[in-house]
């Protein structure tokens, strides 16, 4: 082992873990109705699909999602 650290984790096989700037929480895009009701938890349909868009409008579409992601 030399002195030299690698400062990137290396997984199985030589693997190189994906880059934080590739893992996304969701919100850094477009998302739709259905996005933020699959992060609510909720079953995907047309009730909720009109409370998501209802909310989207009311708080903001990406204030909607990003109140619902840790």
């Amino acid at each position: 082992m030399s002195g030299d650290t690698d400062k990137t984790s290396r997984g199985v096989q030589g693997e190189v873990p994906t880059p934080d700037k590739l893992l996304h929480a969701g919100s850094e895009g477009e998302f739709t109705a259905e996005d933020l009701v699959l992060a609510s938890g909720r079953d995907v349909n047309p009730k909720n699909l009109e409370w998501a868009e209802r909310r989207m409008q009311e708080k903001g579409a990406r204030a909607s999602l990003d109140e619902l992601l840790p």
